[in-house]
């Protein structure tokens, strides 16, 4: 008879492999969490924190797991989403107001979601933290999954698992272990981000600004301050790096205009590539794919870290289900729950930030008038706002429990 070490073992633990931990409490399972890092999280705030937006659909996730309480009080409401063009006359304006809610969303800096996240997991009956470590490799059995781990550089244990699963980003060794083909598509530009004080108040306005460069988002901050996120073709970004604070104040007026003003105060910044990830398959026998691993998407919009969390919440629900009726929760015909679950909200949120990213970079004089009508006209169409609100809220199609304020358990 095949040793079980776990019931479930998820790779590396970052913010979406940690929310599913959470997720899996009360439900008598045996879990262990594979993290490179050491878990620790700097107690000292700074002013260049990075940040993340969480859609609305994502606090009610965090609420039920109970994880808001800790952040409610720096996590800074969007309260209305402000689209345009430079330019163009076209614009667009969301209000939470139309949709009955207090915010859109929220922006909360990625150390203290990490924080709160940390101090849960310790006190997670059945979870055991594998760290710092990390997978060397991972082999699918008929009865079990089973991994290799190492533990600084001599240590290797052997842990079987009835259920591995991949939170393990962008670059999933899970995945190319396990032979998953990925579609990647290179946008051939990165994402310089910052945080800075803009001489006006943001008034909890969230900024998407298209330019012939790329998108520029502005997202609102605690005290007074804005997340960045500038668009830079990949040529331009050593320069864009380079720039002093008065020079990076000056592209950053250019391009976003002087809807906050000047910008007093320009944080450090740092580049990422941009690109787009797909992995052909969600769920094998014995394995799942969440988060990163299992799509990486453009930022535009904010909603790659989102759609992490709602895999996240649904693969919760789907063990628990197979829990409840005595099913083996590594067993393809389970997973594959999970996996067309998933289908249709990854493929509207890929298919929206993919086709907005291609169709605001388009430079034909045809393509910008039909991009500012259409601006004109879908501010005027109460049908197709309330459907992209509620896109962007993570309150579209089939909810978890999670996201409806349910426990898995009830």
């Amino acid at each position: 008879m095949t040793r079980i070490d776990y019931d479930l073992l998820i790779i590396w633990g970052g913010m979406v492999g940690a929310s599913l931990a959470c997720a899996l409490a009360g439900l008598d399972l045996r879990v262990g969490l594979v993290e490179a890092a050491p878990f620790a999280a700097s107690a000292h705030p700074s002013y260049d924190d990075r940040t993340l937006a969480l859609a609305q659909g994502t606090r009610r996730i965090f609420q039920t797991l109970g994880l808001w309480d800790a952040l409610a009080s720096t996590a800074t409401p969007i309260q209305r989403i402000h689209i345009s063009e430079r330019g163009g006359a076209g614009f667009a304006h969301l209000d939470c107001r139309d949709e009955g809610v207090d915010a859109l969303g929220y922006v909360a800096e990625a150390r203290l979601i990490g924080a709160g996240l940390l101090a849960k997991l310790p006190t997670l009956p059945g979870l055991e933290l594998l760290c710092p470590a990390r997978l060397e490799q991972i082999i699918i059995e008929p009865d079990a999954a089973r991994a290799t781990i190492r533990f600084g550089e001599e240590r290797l244990v052997e842990r079987r698992a009835r259920l591995v699963v991949a939170a393990d980003g962008a670059r999933s060794p899970v995945r190319e272990q396990l032979g998953i083909a990925a579609l990647r598509w290179e946008y051939g530009q990165q994402a310089v981000i910052a945080n800075v004080t803009p001489a006006l108040p943001h008034r909890h306005v969230a900024y998407e600004r298209f330019t012939e460069d790329g998108p520029v988002a502005l997202l609102p901050m605690s005290e007074g301050r804005c997340a960045v996120v500038c668009t830079v073709n990949d040529p331009d970004v050593p320069a864009v790096l380079a720039l002093d604070d008065a020079g990076f104040s000056t592209l950053l007026h250019r391009r976003f205009g002087d809807r906050l003003g000047d910008f007093s105060r320009i944080g450090r910044r740092q580049a990422y590539p941009l690109f787009l990830l797909k992995a052909r398959e969600h769920a094998r026998h014995r394995a799942a794919l969440i988060g990163n691993a299992a799509h990486t998407l453009h930022p535009i919009a904010g909603q790659g870290f989102n759609l992490g969390i709602r895999d996240a919440a649904a693969l919760a629900e789907v063990i628990a289900d197979a829990r409840r009726n005595d099913q083996d929760i590594g067993d393809l015909a389970v997973l594959d729950r999970y996996a067309d679950w998933r289908r249709w909200d990854q493929r509207q949120t890929i298919a929206l930030t993919d086709a907005l990213t291609r169709l605001f970079v388009n430079p034909l004089p045809p393509v910008r008038i039909f991009r500012n009508l259409g601006l004109l006209a879908f501010d005027f169409c109460p049908p197709a706002k309330r459907w992209l609100t509620r896109q962007t809220m993570g309150l579209d199609g089939r909810l978890p429990k999670l996201a409806r304020g349910l426990p898995l358990t009830a």
